[in-house]
């Protein structure tokens, strides 16, 4: 019974409802927005390049290599490949317009849980479960 209901949940999470609802909130996050991926690009490559590591911190591009790290793994390496080698070169193009609008979903992501952060003893806690906690005021989601 069990194997039955988590195999049913398991069909429904990765269905092509997933890869809509993503398409779907990253174009709402895009133009809430107001297209953040192509507005601040120039900033970003500012930020990136040209910031100092704080005393208590790390650099803009310490914590950018930080979050490309969490970000990439070997699972999106052998996934492009086989894309291109399965779907030739409109499996590119799908890509970059999937990395476009999924890059407004990440900067809302990451604007959340650094606004929903928090010290304690000296270190910062955040991520999802705190936001969802805090900004959505649902704990036992966050949980």
């Amino acid at each position: 019974m069990f194997e039955n209901f988590i195999n049913t949940l398991n069909g429904i999470v990765w269905s092509n409802a997933l890869i809509f609802v993503a398409l779907a909130c990253g174009l709402f996050f895009s133009v809430k927005t107001r297209f953040v991926q192509i507005r601040m690009f120039k900033e970003m490559l500012k930020l990136l390049f040209g910031g100092k590591s704080s005393e208590r911190g790390v650099s803009s591009f310490q914590a950018f290599a930080i979050a490309i790290s969490g970000r990439v793994g070997t699972g999106n390496i052998a996934g492009v490949a086989t894309a291109i080698a399965l779907g030739g070169p409109g499996a590119v193009f799908w890509m970059w317009i999937i990395a476009f609008v999924g890059s407004a979903s990440a900067f809302v992501e990451a604007a959340l849980g650094q606004l929903y952060k928090e010290n304690k003893g000296g270190e910062y806690r955040g991520g999802p479960a705190y936001y969802i906690e805090k900004g959505l005021g649902i704990k036992w989601f966050a949980t």
